[in-house]
């Protein structure tokens, strides 16, 4: 009788009908450690990311990287070829900075020439173009509060600016306003793995429960802080010890999501070993070490991933 009962609950279970959620992390340069892990996962499969997934969310350089495979429905290996040394400089174009924190007064970049290479790649496109439901996770600065940039709820945002929106790094680059006027800044600052976000989000859009959740992150940090010596840090002692790394490498919603679906979610990501923090450093050294992090990530998990996936 109970073998009966277990063969019919794992009928039940395998005609279930499970909706997909690609989570993308923001992590700024390393965000190609991303790029790289899904150009085996979709040469592996023989299918574009786009046909693999049914819904998608992004933070940071993580929505950047969801825009490009869903409204341009580009493969990863076209994806690739955005992250050159090239277009990484056009899109870190200086305004204003100093090493002495307390003396700088602007943000460390501009966003007109990253507006123009984002055009390039998408023109006028609207978020609402999208052929499947994609989001993007920024923080509206005067209403104090999340905002979640939507194909399905936000009819007149441009591409370009949820990107911008998004990728706001506070420090990095400047406040965004959006199209409907709201200012916004980097979705980082609220989650920089959404992957609890996506899963409610998705959860709602399909009205099913039968979600599963693949994330993937952009590594995480090595350095080891001083507790007693952080009691003394002010703004400028805080700044040097990467303050804003320590928000990036939150896992309250990793496990938040973990205990709540369990083998419904898979999360692949490890320690960023040989690659600089700064979320800007695109040298020839350290973007090999980041390619070398995602393909590191595909050797050490794909057959973990293809019985996620069931490819």
């Amino acid at each position: 009788m109970l073998d009966k009962f277990l063969n019919l609950f794992k009928s039940i279970e395998q005609k279930k009908e499970y909706k997909l959620v690609l989570s993308l992390d923001g992590g700024g340069v390393r965000g190609l450690a991303t790029v790289m892990f899904l150009k085996e996962l979709e040469k592996a499969s023989g299918k574009k990311i786009f046909d693999l997934f049914d819904f998608f969310i992004g933070t940071s350089t993580g929505g950047l990287n969801a825009m490009h495979l869903v409204v341009n429905e580009v493969e990863v290996s076209e994806l690739e070829s955005f992250w050159s040394q090239d277009n990484l400089a056009m899109s870190m174009q200086s305004s204003f900075w100093t090493k002495n924190f307390l003396l700088t007064t602007k943000p460390k970049y501009n966003n007109n020439s990253k507006t123009e290479l984002l055009e390039k790649y998408f023109g006028n496109k609207l978020i609402s173009d999208s052929k499947k439901p994609i989001a993007v996770l920024a923080y509206d600065v005067e209403n104090r509060k999340p905002r979640i940039l939507s194909s399905y709820t936000d009819q007149d945002i441009k591409v370009t600016s949820a990107i911008n929106a998004t990728s706001a790094a506070p420090l990095y680059y400047p406040t965004v306003q959006i199209e409907d006027g709201s200012w916004l800044i980097d979705g980082s600052v609220v989650s920089n793995n959404p992957c609890l976000i996506g899963y409610n989000e998705a959860r709602k859009y399909f009205k099913t429960d039968n979600i599963k959740v693949f994330s993937v992150g952009t590594g995480r940090h090595l350095k080891n802080l001083d507790g007693e010596d952080s009691s003394k840090w002010g703004p400028y002692g805080w700044l040097t010890n990467d303050i804003i790394g320590i928000l990036l490498d939150s896992h309250a919603d990793h496990e938040i999501l973990d205990d709540l679906i369990g083998k419904d979610y898979l999360r692949i990501n490890s320690v960023a070993e040989n690659i600089n923090w700064n979320l800007d450093d695109y040298t020839e050294d350290n973007l090999r070490n980041i390619r070398n992090l995602g393909l590191k990530w595909w050797e050490l998990n794909n057959n973990k991933v293809t019985d996620f996936l069931s490819l």
